[in-house]
């Protein structure tokens, strides 16, 4: 099976630019408190632009296992929700495997919430240390197996191939 135009696309640019009901945050497994961490890129930008309450929810939720997501407002920003995956492990290294489970995780989650369109970001291609272009191949995979009936954009950022 694949992904059909109308419903996959990757571009290249900024995730919070992107026309979609809801996106995704790789962050870390809130082992460590949200703000003894200085969140830089995907969760700085929402930290900046939509403020610190989805950080707020988030941490009420405790531990997040790598591989899963949890969903929450997306405070100041013009989202319906914001879904958090656990894209590191404790060593705060990624894997494929982890990847792959974050997308299957984050497309369950936006599923049965019923949102219609989410944009990613390359999952552990920053901190996690994982290539680019592997990531985005792992990504469309997953996304190709998920039952998710919406629209998935994959957000690469300038530079990053």
């Amino acid at each position: 099976m694949s992904l059909d135009a109308n419903r996959w696309g990757e571009v290249t640019g900024d995730l919070l630019d992107q026309p979609v009901e809801v996106i995704v945050n790789p962050w870390n497994r809130n082992v460590i408190p949200w703000w003894l961490l200085l969140p830089q890129g995907v969760s700085g930008a929402i930290k900046r632009h939509g403020g610190p309450a989805p950080f707020r929810e988030l941490a009420r939720m405790g531990a997040i296992p790598a591989g899963e997501a949890r969903v929450t407002g997306a405070g100041r920003l013009p989202y319906r929700a914001i879904i958090h995956v656990a894209g590191l492990n404790l060593c705060w290294r990624s894997s494929l495997e982890i990847v792959r489970s974050c997308v299957v995780s984050a497309l369950a989650l936006a599923r049965q919430r019923g949102y219609e369109s989410i944009a990613f970001p390359l999952i552990g291609a920053g901190t996690g240390g994982l290539n680019p272009g592997k990531v985005a191949e792992a990504m469309r995979d997953a996304c190709t197996e998920s039952r998710f009936p919406g629209r998935i954009v994959l957000v690469r950022r300038p530079g990053k191939s």
